[in-house]
């Protein structure tokens, strides 16, 4: 990322650059702010919780805000640490109206290392693993916080050597379809990045969201599967817990939403890579028709099982019809998702 927040800054009009790191051994956030005279300033600053929220909230935000008050720069180059997701500062500058005043999203960029793409999003190494993390033992996936950072993004830069079209198909897979994938750092152009900036939150909210509305795009080439299940019935809740690994063990990336017949009114969002898997409450179904419905991306041979799999998951529709309710205390997923709430 070094690499093309450099480019970024040499390429963006009156352009400065704050890169942000958290030490969590110290419990400290570090702040590096540099424009192309050199160093502007570099400080420590002592974190309440040596994590990605804290360190958003009690210096970068602010920061952002104070260089662009300052009016010395047209352009701030924004290096996050890592593990952190750009969602969560865009979702802040897209609901607070004084900070909107001063601060607009061009682009949201991700950079990877063009030879180790694919063992970055399908591996299985934690951030912890590779001494990335912003928590102690922080147990995130690597893939999982890296395939996020990909379907957020409205640019894609692969650095580095090594790398095949493998690579970068896989990465074409998971960025929104009109994201465009730069092979060099060097052809990264800033400057038509803030004069025509590509960012629209609400269409990269759209394309995240684990209950997707867009259509899902299948592999644009060969060396990369997709797959996309889907259908009205609920996941069986004992079935599920006793094969989760069947659809989540694996190198691929899978993510969506899913419901149980235990928690009909609830959304229920399903994301993973490589091996790991999150299970979490999302919200209400409201008027929307409830729905099982899961993509996965790999590559090489995709995983004949994943269908029959699917399916062998699913309640019967005879068990979920009109005025049949699965009136049960517990259903095995209290620990993802809180106990069973019933509404009279």
């Amino acid at each position: 990322m070094a690499a093309a927040q450099l480019g970024l800054l040499w390429d963006a009009p009156q352009a400065v650059a704050v890169r942000h790191r958290i030490d969590v051994g110290r419990g400290v956030l570090e702040r590096v702010v540099s424009d192309l005279s050199g160093v502007v300033e570099h400080e420590e600053t002592e974190l309440e919780h040596a994590c990605v929220s804290c360190a958003l909230r009690e210096d970068v935000l602010p920061t952002l805000d104070r260089l662009a008050r300052d009016g010395r720069w047209r352009s701030i180059v924004v290096q996050l640490p890592v593990g952190a997701e750009a969602d969560q500062v865009c979702t802040v500058l897209a609901r607070d109206p004084r900070l909107a005043r001063r601060l607009r999203v061009a682009a949201v960029v991700t950079a990877l290392d063009h030879g180790t793409v694919v063992e970055d999003l399908l591996g299985d190494d934690t951030l912890a693993d590779r001494d990335r993390g912003t928590l102690l033992d922080d147990d995130r996936g690597v893939g999982d916080v890296a395939c996020a950072m990909v379907e957020h993004a409205d640019v894609v830069v692969l650095t580095g050597q090594g790398g095949d079209a493998v690579a970068a198909t896989l990465v074409r897979t998971l960025a929104r379809p009109d994201v465009p994938v730069v092979e060099d750092a060097v052809r990264l152009e800033a400057a038509s990045l803030v004069a025509q900036p590509p960012h629209r939150h609400g269409r990269t909210v759209a394309w995240g969201s684990h209950v997707r509305e867009v259509p899902f795009v299948a592999a644009p080439g060969p060396g990369v599967w997709s797959l996309e299940l889907r259908a009205d019935l609920p996941f069986h809740p004992d079935r599920l817990v006793e094969d989760l690994e069947s659809l989540a063990a694996g190198p691929w990336r899978t993510r969506g939403c899913f419901w149980l017949p235990t928690r009909p009114d609830r959304a229920l969002l399903w994301e993973g890579a490589g091996g790991h898997l999150s299970i979490g409450d999302g919200e209400a179904w409201g008027p929307r028709p409830r729905r099982t419905h899961l993509t996965f991306v790999g590559v090489g041979e995709r995983p004949a099982h994943l269908p029959a799999t699917f399916e062998s998951l699913l309640v019967p529709a005879a068990a979920v019809g009109p005025g049949i309710r699965w009136a049960a205390a517990e259903d095995g997923f209290e620990p993802w998702l809180g106990p069973i709430r019933h509404v009279a």
